[in-house]
């Protein structure tokens, strides 16, 4: 498998992060081992789990709606989704090093209030904070907000652009030199203009002063998870990783080509944004013991419920009468803009559901699958499985074959998912010298291996300071 630049004089650093699942159709909830997607002894113990393990960072996603399946909570799913800053801010406080991330909408909200949260959070976690700027599709989500309805796809990137420039003006308004706190003469500031922005825009038309000064990392590291031609331009031209659904080793290797080679059209290098694909892993003594263990795992998170349910999500009518075990519906599924599941990404994969009803059936009939069969295989596979040495070489192999700069692992158990992998597969990776055994840095930039934002003007080019009331960013 390995295709690795043999021009490469050393191996690439694995780069390893964990995401809380929270309401996610992966997580088995009915496990007895499973645990609260909400209690914070959950959220510790997961993020005390990366931390031991030096992963660069706990990624926290936040939806603003639960997802709903003919007008009804879909409770197969896990129910509850916490405050996104308040469980990041907790967690700061029982952890040292890890990096903390998490999801925050662009459509819902405005560019100061997230601004001076996430300035905040860089402050209090002493540089560990970073956002992943998403977008929002449907105006299911908007019902929640006063102006509801919901951005259409033309709008919602460009709302988003503007939104993470209006938000780095604002944390660029403090260049990080203006305290001086000198007790002596009772100077705090060293230019009282700080903090100065003004920016005018389609979306945007704020002016004042941002009130948090510049935090420990400049800016928070900021992720993006948009696939689209417009998502992957977005990211190429602001991001610092990008949290990929094409954990596959081909589709990872050609997503990872196609969005490094758009970073030169806009004056950044390769190094400057990382591919961390989302990656779900089995993991157990022997490969064959790990096989059957995915094999429990899978059918456990499709239960015969939960496939009828999958299986609605396309032909968009009640299949309740239907056995999971048996044959797919011969019946075609109802074309419409109504469906039954509300604030499902399944939604928008399955643009003509006629095409997938006709390719799932021809799949099913060669196979000889039945409807729980075919919603397994074609939905919810395991990216790493195998025993601790087979699942630590498999990693490698990936990162040295630029197939991914590294992962985010999704375990299906939350709190104690994780520890397996921290436990077994780490110290192998650090035995092959491609991941960290102690944390090098302090920040999350330094994890990650990016630089620095400096907004220091130049003194010579900018002798005078900007007037006041004018944009601080520089």
């Amino acid at each position: 498998m390995s295709t690795a630049d043999p021009n490469r004089a050393h191996p690439k650093r694995v780069h390893l992060a964990v995401h809380f699942p929270g309401v996610n159709n992966t997580t088995v909830w009915s496990d007895p081992a499973s645990g609260s997607q909400i209690d914070f002894s959950s959220f510790v113990h997961l993020a005390r789990t990366a931390e031991r393990a030096k992963f660069d960072f706990l990624f926290l996603a936040e939806g603003l709606r639960l997802r709903e399946h003919g007008g009804e909570i879909y409770d197969l799913d896990v129910v509850g989704r916490p405050d996104t800053f308040t469980v990041l801010a907790a967690l700061g406080t029982v952890t040292e090093r890890i990096g903390l991330a998490g999801t925050i909408n662009s459509t819902y909200n405005e560019p100061y209030e997230v601004a001076r949260q996430f300035a905040s959070l860089d402050h209090l976690t002493a540089g560990r904070a970073a956002w992943n700027v998403v977008t929002s599709w449907d105006a299911f989500t908007g019902e929640n907000f006063r102006r509801g309805g919901f951005l259409p796809e033309s709008r919602r990137y460009s709302r988003a652009k503007e939104f993470l420039a209006t938000a780095t003006e604002l944390f660029d308004s403090w260049t990080g030199d203006e305290i001086v706190a000198d007790q002596e003469t009772g100077r705090f500031l060293r230019d009282a203009r700080a903090g100065a922005f003004a920016h005018r825009g389609e979306e945007f038309d704020i002016e004042g002063r941002f009130d948090v000064p510049r935090g420990p990392q400049g800016r928070p590291v900021i992720f993006q998870a948009g696939d689209s031609e417009e998502g992957r331009e977005f990211a190429a031209s602001s991001a610092d990783a990008i949290f990929s659904r094409h954990g596959t080793f081909t589709e990872g290797r050609a997503f990872h080509a196609d969005v490094k080679r758009r970073l030169a059209r806009h004056g950044r290098t390769p190094d400057q944004l990382l591919i961390l694909p989302a990656a779900t892993f089995v993991v157990a003594d022997t490969d064959h013991e790990a096989a059957e263990l995915a094999r429990e795992v899978r059918r456990q998170q499709v239960s015969g419920a939960t496939a009828l349910r999958h299986l609605e999500f396309v032909w968009n009518r009640d299949l309740s009468g239907y056995d999971p075990d048996g044959p797919l519906p011969d019946v075609d599924p109802v074309v419409g803009e109504h469906t039954v599941a509300r604030g499902r990404a399944q939604v928008r994969m399955y643009r003509d559901p006629l095409a997938t009803a006709r390719e799932w059936r021809e799949l099913a009939e060669a196979n000889k699958w039945s409807i729980r069969d075919l919603v397994i295989h074609t939905g919810n596979r395991q990216t790493f499985v195998g025993s601790p040495q087979t699942v630590a070489r498999t990693v490698d192999e990936y990162v040295q074959a630029d197939a991914a700069d590294g992962f985010i692992l999704v375990p299906h158990l939350v709190p104690t998912g994780l520890d397996v992998f921290a436990d077994a597969v780490v110290p192998l990776l650090q035995e092959r010298g491609v991941f960290r055994t102690e944390y090098e840095g302090t920040t999350l930039r330094d994890h990650l291996g990016l630089t620095h934002p400096d907004t220091r003007p130049d003194p010579d080019a900018h002798p005078d300071p900007a007037p006041a009331g004018r944009a601080g960013h520089r």
